[in-house]
């Protein structure tokens, strides 16, 4: 099979279906309202791998799988070894990621490989917290869900069920998001026949900017600079006047609310402190006027990192870790479609638009 350059039709995917006009989010056809009622993150992860929820036919319990391929092969955990205990955890991710040997010399990627990297990963990053923090490894507990187990892992002890539940509310609605940033990214690495191990490590690079995975903790800066609820008229008006961005608000497909801020909203409140959700509503309310009466040709509304940002601080995650944990999440979506992508491979290439000078004439003398 031959891949061929390709721009046309490129961007069509029957994963995740996005309708920013009236704020429509769906995983294989079913809002994401009612999935993240009914399914938990394993579920999830098939739903969007292959179109099928428990108990229909075709339907596969990634559960067990994800269990048996946790713990990581010995030479990538001398890897881990190898990196600057003080790196930031979302590049030790990338590093380490790009040496999954088994992953990274297989074309075309399978569900096989796909598994192994959404189970592997939160295994990785737990590793990387461990070693930054000086605390001792932590092995996978099997009788752990993948999320609950991504907590026991990073904070040493078994979570409260209100905190498992959360977590796994946030990872369902980050599974995946059409084509975004990273997953474009991914699909331009598979696209040239590379490996999914390869695809991934671009896609994380372009996870990590403040603009796309790394906003959650600039929201908690932005409410920690605030401090109050009585300073939080003047503090948005201040930063508006100079120009200033508000994080979580704004996103370049919704003209509505992001449904998943909506979601979040309520819970966030479930785990947050109260004092701090109380801050997070009160910003989110006047933000909102002063967005609208400021800027009424650009609606901008709450995004799903702004109470996203809340729910991990809720439930106990280190700032660090919020662009990692995003990461984590949106590991199901990438597998699905990295799948996709080489399914009917084209190879991604823009068209270009040349804006430089007009040819012209070598002139020896000058």
């Amino acid at each position: 099979m031959s891949a061929t350059l390709e721009v046309a039709g490129f961007g069509d995917t029957s994963i995740t279906g996005i309708d920013g006009t009236r704020g429509v989010l769906t995983y294989r056809g079913f809002r994401i309202e009612d999935v993240v009622q009914h399914l938990g993150y394993e579920a999830t992860t098939g739903l969007l791998l292959w179109g099928t929820r428990p108990g229909e036919p075709g339907a596969r319990d990634v559960g067990p799988e994800l269990r048996a391929r946790r713990a990581l092969p010995v030479a990538l955990d001398r890897v881990v070894e190898a990196l600057p205990s003080n790196a930031a955890p979302i590049d030790g991710f990338r590093t380490a990621v790009s040496a999954m040997e088994d992953v990274a010399r297989i074309y075309p990627p399978t569900a096989t490989e796909s598994l192994k990297l959404v189970a592997r990963c939160p295994t990785l990053v737990a590793r990387l917290h461990q070693r930054a923090t000086g605390s001792p490894p932590r092995a996978p507990d099997p009788r752990l869900g993948h999320v609950a187990n991504y907590l026991w892992m990073v904070k040493g002890t078994a979570a409260a069920p209100e905190r498992v539940r959360a977590l796994e509310r946030y990872f369902v609605l980050l599974a995946d998001h059409g084509i975004s940033a990273s997953t474009l990214a991914l699909r331009v690495v598979l696209s040239t026949r590379s490996d999914l191990a390869s695809a991934v490590s671009a896609a994380l690079g372009a996870l990590k900017g403040p603009l796309h995975g790394g906003a959650p903790a600039e929201v908690l800066e932005m409410l920690d600079a605030v401090g109050s609820i009585d300073q939080v008229e003047a503090w948005i008006d201040r930063a508006l006047d100079q120009r200033g961005r508000l994080f979580g608000f704004g996103h370049p497909t919704y003209r509505v609310e992001d449904p998943r801020a909506t979601l979040l909203r309520d819970f966030a409140k479930e785990v947050a402190a109260p004092a701090r959700y109380a801050l997070a509503r009160r910003f989110e309310e006047v933000a909102l006027e002063r967005l609208a009466r400021r800027r009424p040709d650009q609606p901008l509304f709450t995004n799903v990192d702004f109470y996203g940002a809340v729910l991990l601080e809720g439930v106990g995650l280190p700032r660090g870790l919020f662009t990692p944990t995003f990461a984590l999440a949106r590991t199901a979506g990438w597998s699905a479609h990295a799948l996709e992508q080489v399914a009917q491979n084209r190879m991604v290439r823009p068209p270009e638009r040349y804006i430089g000078p007009a040819p012209r004439v070598w002139d020896e003398e000058t």
